[in-house]
């Protein structure tokens, strides 16, 4: 993996500062929520806090940073695409989803039935961390949002989450 390749309004310093003119805010506002899902992709983090002054939100080299309510807005409308959500009542802690939930399932189960995972039970540790997804999008993705995309498929009756002794499992249909 190489290094994250920075949009160009990362370096126009007017970028971390929340425009007014509508269409201009609109522009900044798609290429921020496309520069947090690109980031964390690359990053390969689906957990955010918005509190900090990661990279991402702070240009060192310029010296600035997306302000806490810039940070809050931006997350806010990914959430409106389903490709965020708050994991604290404040809002200060993020999950996001690069992909949504629903294609993410899809992603996951395409690959349970390509790799002839059906009707077999695996562990959700297996499937996040073991031998055979090496290679996915989803192996090492967080283990609470991964439990979300298979609530996703249970819902869509393409699986069924099996709890046994100190483990959780999932069967794919």
């Amino acid at each position: 993996m190489g290094a994250f390749e920075w949009p160009w309004e990362y370096s126009f310093p007017p970028f971390f500062t929340v425009q007014v003119q509508p269409n201009t805010k609109e522009q900044q506002l798609n290429t921020w929520k496309e520069l947090v899902l690109n980031y964390q992709r690359h990053e390969r983090q689906a957990l955010l806090n918005i509190a900090e002054d990661t990279p991402l939100f702070f240009n060192k080299e310029l010296s600035r940073k997306l302000s806490p309510e810039g940070r809050l807005w931006v997350l806010e409308e990914l959430e409106k695409t389903g490709h965020a959500a708050p994991v604290d009542k404040r809002k200060q802690q993020w999950e996001v989803y690069w992909h949504t939930l629903a294609e993410w399932a899809n992603l996951l189960h395409d690959w349970a039935v390509a790799n002839g995972m059906t009707n077999s039970v695996c562990t959700i540790y297996e499937l996040v961390a073991g031998d055979t997804s090496v290679g996915e999008e989803f192996h090492g993705l967080d283990q609470g949002v991964f439990k979300k995309i298979l609530k996703t498929l249970e819902a869509r009756g393409r699986c069924e989450l099996i709890a046994f002794d100190d483990n959780e499992g999932v069967k794919f249909f």
